[in-house]
């Protein structure tokens, strides 16, 4: 069995892993630096482990995305997550993510945030499967349901604090469920406090509607939705958001 490699901050500046901590221009300045600031946050050692890959470094990583590369970093023996800013992504910090991230957390939503700055988010770990592959494996009427409910609730309680996610109409790696079946909503690189919330609406036109793999799976355990009374129930709750009009959506989804 391959061995996982565990990496001290202070060798971060060896290939290939300045190639992730600076990704995908490593400058050694740039890398010294990030070092320092990894030390802030108490950091001690990163792991690569994971099934994301970057183009060009032959290291797994948890994640990648436009803006960040997600690994796992240990913080006193605690194992957390990592996210860290691309040099490419056009984005000045991550520091406003961070802040979404707290006002997600307060409402009991998201992996709970640990520390930020400019170039890292060191957040909980979630071990768990993308929402569209948990999906696929669990058959299980009550269990999915279970899971569903506790999606929409979180979506219901983001509403209520006015923090729009922004991306839960594509949310097929958004969502993450663990061993416990429960359901984190991750990614809150693009949430907005100043937009109309629609977290509720988003989620159930990507679960409950469309073609998306997620929403044939949940078809195919729960049977079909009633379009026209999600629609109505929907137009409802967007014109009042209120407990009253999100329990009329559920009870078209029960």
């Amino acid at each position: 069995m391959k061995e996982t490699p565990t990496i001290p901050i202070d060798q971060l500046n060896q290939q290939p892993y300045d190639s992730i901590l600076c990704f995908p221009n490593p400058e050694t300045s740039e890398i010294e630096n990030r070092i320092q600031e990894l030390r802030g946050h108490g950091v001690d050692t990163l792991e690569f482990s994971g099934s994301a890959s970057l183009f060009g470094v032959k290291v797994p990583v948890l994640g990648k995305g436009f803006v960040g590369v997600v690994v796992v970093a240990y913080r006193g023996g605690e194992r957390l997550a990592l996210k860290i800013l691309r040099q490419d992504s056009g984005r000045a910090d991550l520091l406003h993510e961070a802040e979404m991230l707290r006002k997600a957390n307060v409402v009991g939503v998201a992996p709970k945030l640990v520390s930020a700055s400019k170039n890292f988010l060191l957040m909980q770990l979630i071990e768990g499967e993308l929402l569209p592959n948990w999906l696929e494996k669990n058959k299980d009427k009550a269990r999915v349901s279970g899971v569903l409910a506790d999606v929409l609730e979180q979506c219901w309680r983001l509403d209520e604090a006015g923090l729009d996610h922004g991306e839960l109409s594509k949310a097929p790696k958004h969502i993450l469920v663990d061993a416990a079946d429960k359901p984190f909503i991750v990614d809150f690189e693009t949430a907005s406090a100043q937009r109309r919330p629609a977290n509720v609406t988003a989620i159930c036109q990507y679960l409950f509607s469309g073609n998306s793999s997620s929403a044939q799976a949940i078809a195919q355990t729960l049977g079909q939705t009633d379009q026209t009374k999600l629609r109505e129930a929907l137009r409802r709750y967007k014109k009042q958001r209120n407990r009253q009009n999100f329990e009329e959506v559920l009870k078209v989804l029960d």
